[in-house]
């Protein structure tokens, strides 16, 4: 390292998905931005950087050089602020996690895939048209469905409820282990421990 100056290298892209604004700050749909902000503080930074259509910053994380993103685009357009950063750092779909909300797991329950459909996830389903593969990491964090004839629009973009919220600010924490076990010991071993 000439003078100690540290490479501009990244290792690895992780998107916390949601919506921007305060409108939307606290709803299902931001569970992959409330789980980022958490690794993010724990890390002793902010994700206050403005780039890639993001807010993001760079930390070190799992051993790791990660730049650590929250899409600024709303959900559906997600696909272009990774796309842009990966190009950029050169960084292959293969280390690009993504955290995000789950309809169909129930509250708080994680599911860790190396790969897969959208699933119905319009945020997923457009960083797959980006990417143009299927084949990245994620981290799933289930905030349950509506009941019968329960609106889904609204119940994603709804504020959780009170005992919900309890059981979610948990499950920030073990994505983040479960993150962590993705990058240091890969998607089977991480699978193993938190599905």
């Amino acid at each position: 390292m000439l003078f100690g100056k540290q490479s501009a290298a990244v290792d690895w892209l992780i998107v916390g998905l949601g919506n921007p604004g305060q409108k939307y700050e606290h709803t299902r749909h931001n569970m992959g931005f409330l789980t980022v902000d958490l690794l993010a503080e724990k890390a002793g930074v902010k994700l206050n950087k403005v780039k890639f259509k993001s807010a993001y910053n760079i930390l070190r994380f799992a051993g790791c050089r990660c730049l650590v993103m929250k899409p600024q685009t709303y959900m559906n357009l997600s696909g272009e602020a990774v796309r842009e950063a990966a190009q950029f750092y050169k960084i292959p779909a293969g280390h690009v996690l993504v955290i995000y909300d789950d309809v169909s797991l129930p509250v708080g329950k994680l599911r860790v895939r190396p790969a897969g459909s959208a699933g119905g996830h319009n945020g997923i389903k457009n960083i797959i048209a980006h990417l143009g593969t299927q084949e990245f990491p994620r981290v799933k964090i289930g905030t349950g469905a509506p009941g019968d004839g329960g609106d889904m629009i609204d119940w994603v973009i709804g504020v959780p409820s009170q005992a919900e919220r309890k059981v979610l600010v948990e499950s920030f924490e073990r994505a983040i282990q479960a993150a962590e076990c993705v990058i240091e010991h890969g998607c089977q071993q991480a699978m193993n421990q938190f599905n």
